[in-house]
């Protein structure tokens, strides 16, 4: 028989739990910060996905910067709509 390919979700919530000893020892506030920080990878996981690429860290880490520079530009804007 065949292998089941896990889905991109799957391996996506392996790897974070490999990153559970790094969150366990930020502090309470910090924790907070760092599961928004993944959650990202969760929203942007269809389009990660779609990469298919061998390396598991390099979607993950696209799908975080994305997340930060879409929020970037939404305050850009909003910067620029006070200031005229």
């Amino acid at each position: 028989m065949g292998r089941t390919v896990p889905s991109w979700r799957m391996l996506i919530e392996e790897e974070m739990k490999r990153w559970g000893k790094f969150r366990d020892a930020l502090r309470a506030e910090d924790k907070e910060v760092f599961e928004d920080l993944l959650n990202q990878c969760r929203l942007y996981a269809s389009a990660a996905g779609a990469m298919a690429s061998p390396i598991k860290l390099e979607p993950m880490f696209l799908s975080i910067l994305f997340a930060h520079h879409k929020i970037l530009r939404e305050l850009e804007k909003k910067l620029k709509g006070l200031s005229t």
